[in-house]
């Protein structure tokens, strides 16, 4: 009775906590996720509101306009996420959003190719940290299962910006004129307000940490606090561990109380040898666990699958407006049909999200969606209409979208330690968005109306992107059954020396034998 009455007590808490967690960390994340993506895309909304030839461009310099920003974003992230330890998410987050909101309003400003390729270039080092950061931030909140299913809900707010920039570009483009300025410089500096506005928002409500969160009682503190560290994966003692291969493929290793002391009786691990695992504040910052987050496999598979995927993603929020023009709309027309697209794919991002978590499935939910997307390539390749083309961006959304979180959710689940996972993520995302000069070489002007070029480099990419989750499903699966027949337990005694050598500091994390990766 006594049994029943605390496992009562920790779902009641469980609900109770999860839900002041999400109310007061997921709504400002989303809109600092919806300001970057609507100012990442405002600028194809603006190129036919009449950028371009107000600023004179010519052949392709409005594409590298577009490139040049990835070039100082793909340098911030990594020295973004070692810094946002020691800063704090709440602050530094806010800070890098307030910068590109400022930078952003001044991109109204631009007269020439010269001023929009500087604008875009200091654009780029203010946003590169904010992806990485709050996939950070997100996975020292949440345990490892509840991840990806909040990773969704501020993902989805991407495509749903998509929708709304459509939209908010429509209605702005009608104030040209106004103040002397054309319709497409008020969309930059009106978006850019509103991502200033947005970032006071979120330092207000944003906490630094779960045992800071003042919408938290002390009860609750204590005990969110307690389950968090519970899913860390275990501390090695200095006695060695004897595993017996029972089968076993978990994915993880801490679910509660009763799955934990499952997956232990199943691989025979006593308790008197395995402590629950260090807190976050315990760690300091080492460069032996950078290197450990670079040499890491699954850091260079994910990250050129996502970099597959982000040829495709960018290129569709960049060149959706071009597109859709292409089909025979134009001017404010051509805005609102760049927004039902992305409406289904919102919707699908929230429930392979949900249901990811549940499974505790990333790679296989990636490897069903990602086909849908290359069906939608190659209905537009070779449709004949404009109406099968414009269906056709509605499978690509619906494909590329959902498999977005489930691939950022990887390595967070995969690696352990603060800075190994900083390095992953962030090294991650840096080799993924070099995928951001491909995207904006896709689709040049001569291509128009059918762009069949730019969809066809998406469509291999996608099928790159395909291969190499594939192969990190397989590499997953053959971990797990080698730790599961007691083949890695020589990383306990490997790891000891490393201490006793005085050479780490940092906790054993993932390289303990108990600990299973997530597909």
């Amino acid at each position: 009775m006594a049994s029943q009455n605390i496992d009562d007590y920790k779902r009641k808490m469980t609900r109770r906590v999860l839900w002041k967690l999400d109310c007061h960390i997921l709504p400002p994340l989303a809109l600092l996720w919806l300001a970057n993506f609507i100012d990442r895309s405002n600028i194809g909304n603006a190129k036919i509101a009449g950028l371009t030839t107000d600023t004179h461009l010519k052949g392709n310099q409005f594409n590298s306009a577009l490139a040049v920003f990835y070039a100082s974003y793909l340098l911030v992230e990594m020295p973004s996420n070692w810094v946002l330890k020691r800063m704090g998410a709440n602050r530094w987050l806010p800070i890098i959003v307030c910068a590109w909101g400022i930078v952003t309003t001044l991109t109204g400003l631009v007269q020439n190719f010269g001023g929009l390729l500087a604008v875009r270039l200091i654009l780029g080092a203010c946003e590169g940290g904010l992806l990485p950061g709050i996939i950070l931030y997100l996975s020292t909140i949440y345990k490892r299962h509840e991840l990806q299913l909040r990773v969704g809900i501020f993902y989805a707010s991407a495509s749903l910006s998509g929708a709304f920039g459509g939209l908010l570009a429509f209605v702005i483009i009608k104030m040209d004129g106004i103040g002397g300025l054309d319709g497409w410089r008020w969309i930059f500096i009106l978006e850019g307000i509103c991502t200033v506005l947005f970032c006071i928002i979120a330092t207000l409500v944003l906490p630094a940490d779960i045992a800071t969160a003042r919408f938290l009682n002390n009860e609750e503190r204590e005990f969110a606090v307690e389950r968090f560290n519970l899913d860390l994966p275990p501390i090695a003692a200095q006695t060695n561990v004897q595993v017996v291969d029972t089968g076993s493929n978990r994915n993880s290793i801490d679910i509660s109380e009763k799955e934990k002391e499952e997956d232990i009786r199943r691989e025979n691990v006593s308790e008197d040898i395995i402590t629950p695992g260090a807190t976050q504040e315990e760690e300091h910052f080492e460069w032996r666990e950078v290197m450990r987050g670079v040499l890491d496999i699954q850091t260079w598979l994910t990250g050129i699958a996502y970099f597959g995927l982000i040829v495709s993603l960018y290129s569709y929020s960049l060149f959706l407006p071009t597109i859709v023009a292409g089909l025979g709309y134009s001017g404010g027309e051509a805005q609102v049909h760049t927004v039902p697209p992305y409406v289904p794919a919102a919707v699908l991002t929230i429930v392979v999200a949900y249901l990811s978590d549940r499974l505790r499935w990333r790679g296989p939910f990636i490897l069903i969606f990602l086909p849908i997307a290359i069906v939608g390539y190659i209905i537009a390749i070779t449709a004949t209409t404009n109406n099968a083309r414009y269906a056709a961006v509605f499978l690509m959304a619906a494909g590329v979208y959902p498999s977005g979180p489930c691939i950022l959710s990887i390595l967070p689940n995969n690696g352990n330690g603060h800075y190994k996972r900083a390095t992953t993520t962030a090294l991650q995302l840096a080799i993924a968005n070099c995928g951001g000069f491909v995207a904006t070489f896709a689709y040049t002007p001569e291509q128009a109306p059918k762009y069949i070029r730019g969809h066809t480099i998406s469509m291999a990419f996608l099928i790159l992107a395909w291969v190499m989750i594939a192969v990190n499903v397989g590499y997953c699966l053959w971990e797990n059954k080698a730790r599961a027949e007691g083949r890695r337990q020589s990383n306990i005694t490997k790891y000891q020396q490393l201490r006793d050598e005085g050479k780490t500091r940092a906790p054993i994390g993932d390289r303990h034998p108990a600990f299973r990766y997530t597909l």
